[in-house]
């Protein structure tokens, strides 16, 4: 009798586990820096994933782009590049599915090197701007 209480504690553990996945979520990120995370239980058990996107200019800078992170039903990791512009635009959509698998933090450059690049550039842009007043 105790075995087969232990399985259906074991069964239902399980199922209670498969059942709310945490995911990281950011509405809006800008230059590897989420402007409002949070932790979010999907809603959709058996499809739910937690997911990555990242928009970004490879040609230009890397570094800099938006991202987008939550859970997302029947995710697929993907790469699509489009031009902008005349401009590369590289989206890229990455999946898992374990709890919290998508890291608030933006591999690649950090936060430091981002913020100097953006403030770089900010600064070429404004410079730009003034000498054609």
């Amino acid at each position: 009798m105790a075995k087969v209480l232990c399985v259906i504690l074991a069964a239902l553990a399980s199922f209670m586990l498969v059942e709310s996945l945490d995911c990281n979520q950011c509405n809006v990120g800008v230059l590897g820096v989420c402007l409002n995370s949070e932790v979010v239980t999907c809603t959709n058990n058996s499809n739910s994933q937690c997911f990555t996107g990242r928009a970004s200019f490879p040609n230009i800078a890397s570094s800099i782009g938006i991202n987008l992170q939550g859970c997302r039903e029947n995710c697929t990791d993907s790469t699509t590049n489009t031009t902008v512009l005349g401009a590369t635009l590289s989206t890229v959509v990455q999946c898992c599915n374990t709890e919290k698998c998508n890291p608030v933090t933006i591999s690649g450059a950090t936060t430091t090197t981002t913020l100097s690049l953006a403030a770089v550039l900010a600064s070429a842009l404004l410079a730009s701007a003034w000498s054609t007043l």
